[in-house]
Formats: structure tokens, C-alpha cells, sequence
């Protein structure tokens, strides 16, 4: 049973994230053992981005470290599972692309910033890659999807996983070096993912773009008490991003674009999770079989 038990586990993974998988391995291999003269091209070092411009979308895709790829090869196979089916192919690989795209430029230009701030050269000359900012990104769209879904063998709700991600991160980066340069990746994966998400992933079954339900305001990734507080400070982004303040959206009946649809941000987002619980749970009754199939099949031959 147990071996059934692993087989299932790991069988149902897309060939999209088979593919993105193998060039991760590729990448670290080729890179980092390899060629490691490569790095300074490929990876992302603020001080040489400038002229090798390039190194902001295939920074993404090298794992300087081992145990990094293992955990970005596993992390992408298994949220894979759960949001390619509902995204499709295409914009499940848009969403990585851009996510990763947009997070380097924000280190970019912060680590910039903080050079200039501090004359340290160790921001802008320390190389820094992985595919954190992507997975960062996939973890929002879990949340969006099946919010109230407990992720096995965590016991945690998916809305909680990117704050939980990014807080545990955080604390450990103090004790670690190598996590102390993932954490921007992380948290401007984790923002820009929620952007793209929020208010500019189309839905091509409904005309509707982005998502602006209260179920998936920027708020809902802090504990309850603290939403008063942040609430006021993400409506001022809304404002900047959008250029309108982000007063009760729901009871407004807008969409993300602002085209009176009165009740149509609070349907799509309802629909958008009873999809994703649909398609988790149709998953998970597939993969049932399969595991009573195969306990079955040996009784079958030894009757015979």
C-alpha cells in the first residue's frame, strides 16, 4: 500500500512542468558545475545587468545550489498539478514569465538603490538567481484559487501559504546568508504576483480581467488584526497602480478594467474557486482509482 501510495504521489504532473523542471536540473548543472565561468552572464549581478541585459529573464532559471533545485523542481511539479489544468498552458507559462521578468527588474533597481544609499558593492556585484520569485507568484494563485483547501501534510490553509512562505523566510534569513539574498525574490515574486493576478489576468470564458474581490484584497495576506491598518495603505497603491481609490470595489459592481458589471467580480471569483475545488477534487477521485486499481490488480492475478 505504501508503495501505491508513492506512485500516486507522484504521478498526474504536466508536461509543461516536466519541461520547466528539466531546465531547471539543466540549468544548475550546466552553469554551476559545469561552465561556472557562465555566471556573471547569466546570472543576476546588478553592477554587470548593464550590458548583459539578458541576465534579467535567464537569472530565473539557474539554482546556484543543490538543495534549491530539488526544492524548486518538487514546489513547481506539485502546484503545477493544481493550476495548469485551471489556467491552461499558455497562461500558466505568460504568468511565470512575467512574474520572474518583473520581479528581477524590482531587484535590480533595489539593490541599485540601496548601493547608492550605502556605497556597499556587495549589493550590486552579489550574483542572485532561482526560480523563488515564479513560485512566490504560483503560491498567490493558489490562494486564489482554493483559499479554504488544507495543503497536506501541513494541515495549513492555501490563502495562509504565501504568508507563512514569506514570514518563515524572513525569520530564517537572519541565520543564513544564501536565504538572506532569496528573501527580495520572494517577496517581490509574492507582490507581483499578486498584481498580475489582481488586475491583469484575463478570463477568456468571461471578458473579465484581473480579480477584485474582497476575498483576494492585499489585506487578506495579514492576520485580521492588522487589515485595518493595511487596508489604508493598499488603497493608496491601488490608486497609483490603477488611478482610483479602492473604496468597497464589490458593492461598486466593477471589474478590475472599471466596466460597470454590477455583481460580476464577486461571481467570477466564486466561480474561479468552485473551478479550482472542481478540478482539485476530480484530481484526487482520479488518483483514488488508480491506487485501488493497482492494490487490486495482484489479488486479480493470484485468482487467476
Amino acid at each position: 500500500m505504501s508503495s501505491n501510495g508513492g506512485v500516486n504521489m507522484l504521478s498526474g504532473f504536466t508536461k509543461t512542468c516536466k519541461g520547466l523542471a528539466v531546465v531547471l536540473v539543466c540549468g544548475h548543472i550546466i552553469v554551476i558545475h559545469i561552465f561556472p565561468s557562465s555566471i556573471i552572464y547569466v546570472e543576476l549581478i546588478p553592477a554587470r545587468t548593464i550590458p548583459y541585459g539578458w541576465n534579467l529573464i535567464t537569472a530565473s532559471y539557474i539554482e546556484q545550489t543543490t538543495h534549491g533545485v530539488v526544492i524548486s523542481t518538487i514546489s513547481l511539479l506539485f502546484i503545477g498539478k493544481l493550476l495548469e489544468p485551471v489556467w491552461g498552458r499558455r497562461e500558466f507559462l505568460k504568468f511565470i514569465f512575467v512574474v520572474n521578468f518583473v520581479t528581477n527588474v524590482c531587484v535590480f533597481v533595489s539593490a541599485i538603490f540601496v548601493y547608492y544609499m550605502t556605497l556597499e558593492e556587495v549589493y550590486i556585484y552579489t550574483p542572485l538567481s532561482g526560480f523563488g520569485g515564479a513560485l512566490s507568484g504560483l503560491l498567490v494563485g493558489v490562494k486564489q484559487l482554493i483559499p479554504d483547501h488544507e495543503l497536506s501534510p501541513f494541515k495549513i490553509k492555501a490563502k495562509w501559504a504565501p504568508s507563512i512562505m514569506l514570514l518563515l523566510s524572513i525569520v530564517m534569513s537572519f541565520f543564513t546568508v544564501e536565504l538572506a539574498t532569496c528573501v527580495p525574490i520572494l517577496i517581490f515574486g509574492t507582490y507581483v504576483g499578486w498584481i498580475y493576478l489582481r488586475y491583469f489576468q484575463k478570463k477568456l470564458e468571461t471578458k473579465i480581467k484581473g480579480d477584485p474581490s474582497d476575498e483576494f484584497a492585499f489585506s487578506t495576506f495579514f492576520p485580521e488584526f492588522l487589515r485595518p491598518l493595511i487596508n489604508p495603505i493598499s488603497s493608496i497603491f491601488h490608486q497609483v497602480i490603477w488611478g482610483r481609490s479602492e473604496v468597497s470595489i464589490e458593492s461598486k459592481g466593477y471589474t478590475v478594467n472599471m466596466d460597470a458589471l454590477p455583481g460580476s467580480d464577486s461571481i467570477e471569483a466564486s466561480r474561479r474557486r468552485q473551478r479550482g475545488a472542481r478540478a482539485l477534487e476530480e484530481r484526487l477521485a482520479a488518483e483514488r482509482l488508480k491506487s485501488i486499481g493497482r492494490t487490486t490488480e495482484p489479488h486479480a492475478t493470484e485468482k487467476v
